[in-house]
């Protein structure tokens, strides 16, 4: 079969503004086993430019393909894009069929079927092995009804089939990593990088996460078998920098030691960026030297509030003192802290914001970064904030980078200018300029240097769109008339696998 997988443009201004891009991990991930399956596979990457939807038409046209596939990491804010480039290609090639996947989708499955007519399928959960049986189905035409992990329209209405279980082994199902040209894609400056996962999932309990559910559980390659591919793809293709998309990849303590060890045994100058949680870097003390001897350059923490009753609310499980603490470790083994900060969990007053930025200022990060609060409806958080009312109904704006929440005690143009001089005060304190012009790891030096340049153009693009550019409305719907019933008993895309019992082996007898 011809299948063409379509990385849609997302409009979101951090995918905008850095002028470097990182591949499609999830639609590689896909093509990867439908290649070894042998159906026919092409990469359409249209964040490159980004291309107009009348592009991805055309070339969608010109290959003539079987099956279109199209996903987005972004996938809340990309949801209105693929359904519209979804919609141009039924006209065009209404043979065609077409498959939509990733977080959004999964949860939202009901409520595209019944309002795109143009997607045929959507694939929930993990996607290595359900396409591969979807596509299967589609080519013989045996029963959707069949493969667990899909919905359709089932006689004209919207119905999901089981769910698919998790992949018990993510070694199984390799990445189509023939599928791009490595040297478009760079990061961290005109580095060549990648995207890659060590593990899928987290077992923590943070009631806002969007990601927890839809893995499932927490799993993760093999360490030794990981750090291989990734020294390949240094040798081979001149990969310099290596990005986890992994939501907690050093959740556990052995499997994350044995990974550095692996790294540091294959002896490449990768440089490797993530995210983690801040307890972890704490009980990571007496490892960090592995951390930065393997490459790890910097990790991305979610500090989400610097208010203790705050945090108990959401369930983050961590705390102010673990925070700090983690931050001052990674500065020590010459590891940059990038720590995120989210407005919006509550209804903020000035003297919050005030005690925010104090609060910061104590923790002294690298690098800091403001989102706000999207509450998901897959999530226990959306239960909380289903009565709050919402001041941005375009679904392109739900990126984490524009305000969607009304806060009474204060308008959405002193919250953003809160915001956004934080940053700033942050940014130019006479110690964060001295690292970012005089720090002695010259990694570390380029880290930063590239960042701030990158982050002084989107904190300018934010502050023009907000103005001049971005629509608001001053009494708008609340978060469930906008989005309808929570689907937090949802919230698990997938089931557990269950491993087979281990035959019981029985001693001879004795005689």
């Amino acid at each position: 079969m011809r299948i063409l997988l379509i990385n849609p443009p997302h409009t979101a201004i951090g995918s905008r503004i850095p002028k470097e891009q990182l591949p499609p991990f999830g639609l590689l991930s896909v093509g990867g086993p439908l290649i070894d399956a042998g159906h026919d596979v092409e990469l359409f990457d249209a964040e490159f430019g980004p291309k107009p939807v009348e592009t991805i038409l055309k070339e969608t046209i010109r290959r003539r393909p079987d099956l279109v596939m199209m996903g987005h990491s972004g996938s809340t804010s990309a949801d209105p894009t693929v359904r519209r480039i979804a919609t141009l290609i039924r006209k065009q090639l209404p043979k065609t069929k077409i498959v939509y996947g990733g977080v959004f989708p999964t949860y939202h499955w009901a409520d595209i079927l019944r309002e795109c007519r143009a997607v045929d399928v959507i694939v929930r959960g993990e996607g290595e092995d359900t396409i591969v049986k979807l596509v299967d189905a589609l080519e013989s035409g045996a029963p959707l009804e069949d493969v667990r992990g899909i919905a359709f329209r089932r006689n004209g209405v919207p119905h999901a089939t089981p769910p698919a279980q998790t992949i018990a082994c993510l070694d199984d199902y390799r990445i189509g990593w023939e599928l791009i040209d490595f040297a478009r894609y760079s990061y961290w400056g005109g580095k060549r990088a990648v995207v890659m996962q060590f593990s899928r999932g987290c077992p923590h309990l943070c009631n806002y996460c969007g990601q927890r559910g839809f893995w499932t559980r927490w799993r993760h390659r093999d360490p030794k078998k990981l750090a291989a591919e990734l020294a390949r793809l240094h040798r081979e293709h001149g990969v310099e920098l290596v990005n986890f998309a992994d939501e907690n990849p050093t959740s556990s303590k052995r499997r994350w030691r044995e990974f550095l060890e692996a790294m540091i045994a294959e002896k490449v100058p990768l440089i490797i960026i993530g995210s983690t949680r801040a307890d972890d870097i704490v009980r990571d003390a007496d490892i960090l030297p592995l951390y930065k001897k393997a490459g790890v350059l910097r990790f991305l923490m979610g500090m989400e509030n610097t208010d203790e009753t705050t945090l108990a609310a959401i369930r983050k499980g961590g705390s102010t003192t673990k925070d700090r603490e983690a931050i001052r470790l990674l500065r020590q083994h010459g590891i940059i802290s990038l720590a995120t900060w989210v407005v919006g969990f509550e209804e903020e007053t000035d003297l919050d914001y005030w005690r925010t930025y104090r609060q910061l200022l104590s923790y002294d990060p690298d690098q800091i970064m403001s989102v706000y609060v999207t509450p998901h409806r897959w999530t226990p958080y959306f239960r909380i904030a289903q009565d709050r009312k919402i001041i941005q109904t375009d679904q392109r704006k739900w990126d984490y980078k524009h305000q969607v929440l009304k806060t009474k005690a204060m308008p959405p143009w002193r919250i953003h200018l809160w915001v956004k001089l934080v940053e700033v005060a942050l940014q130019i304190r006479p110690r964060a300029l001295w690292r970012n012009l005089f720090h002695p790891d010259r990694e570390v030096r380029h880290g930063m240097r590239w960042y701030t340049r990158m982050g002084r153009r989107v904190w300018i693009h934010e502050v023009l769109n907000f103005f001049f550019r971005d629509r608001r409305l001053k009494n708008g719907p609340t978060v469930r008339e906008f989005w309808g019933e929570p689907q937090d008993a949802e919230e698990q895309s997938m089931v557990i696998e269950i491993e087979p019992p281990k035959p019981v082996i029985e001693s001879p007898a004795r005689v």
